[in-house]
Parts: structure tokens; sequence; C-alpha cells
């Protein structure tokens, strides 16, 4: 059994506005996302759009979807979405005096961030968030 075919009707504004958002958007999967719209709405089936972007059948269908339902604003990422972050703002104090006091041995360090926290972290997740630390205090 197929999935029903969607309608979508666009104008010329409208499409315009996809076509920029396509080339100009700094959301590298919303580009991706208003392609997906622009090959639809220019007569690809579904299918044949999944094999030009390489993706699965229901994604695109859900994309359209999305797009139907809210337009242009549907095909933004949500908030809220990926992981969450082990190391917050909040602990940057933390994480700074621990790293003065503990500077030549990471690992124990990290041993004493964790006890502080809560919260298990890895070598990298502590390496990569003392890298954002310097880059933010050397601008």
């Amino acid at each position: 059994m197929g999935r029903k075919s969607i309608y979508i009707q666009i104008t010329n504004e409208t499409k315009a506005e996809l076509v920029n958002t396509e080339k100009h958007h700094s959301n590298f999967c919303v580009r991706h996302r208003c392609k997906i719209v622009l090959l639809y709405v220019d007569g690809y089936s579904v299918a044949s759009i999944a094999d030009i972007m390489q993706t699965n059948i229901i994604s695109i269908y859900k994309w359209l979807h999305r797009y139907n339902e809210e337009g242009i604003k549907g095909l933004l990422t949500k908030s809220g979405q990926g992981r969450k972050p082990i190391l917050k703002e909040q602990h940057l104090s933390i994480v700074r005096k621990t790293v003065e006091q503990e500077r030549q041995r990471l690992q124990k360090a990290r041993q004493i961030i964790e006890a502080e926290i809560g919260k298990p972290l890895s070598h990298s997740t502590l390496t990569r968030f003392l890298k954002v630390i310097t880059a933010v205090t050397n601008e």
C-alpha cells in the first residue's frame, strides 16, 4: 500500500523565499529540506527525490508534511534537538578552579570535576570544554 500524495500549492513569492532560503541559510539541514520541497513542487516523485537527496522516503514525506502544515518555519530545526551538554556555563568556575589546581594532571582534574558535578565526564569532553573556555577568554 503506497502513501497518499501530498498537495502543495505554492505562490511565486513563496517559491522565491524557498529558493533564497535554500541558497543562503546558514544551516545545511534547512537548505537540504528546502531543496526537498522545491524538487517536489517541480514535479519530482518522492522516490526520485529520495535518490537525489540520498535520504529515505519517510524523511521526504515528513518534511513535506511539516512544510504543508507550517510553511518554511516547519523546515527549521526545532530547539531542544541533539544531545544535551554535560558541562554547562554554571560549571565554569568549578572547571577553572580544578584545572588550575591540577594543571599537570588533567585525568585527576576530570575525576574531581566528576565528583563535583555528579555526572560522568570523558577526557575529550573536558578538553573540548577547555578549548571553548580559552577561545572565549582570548577574544
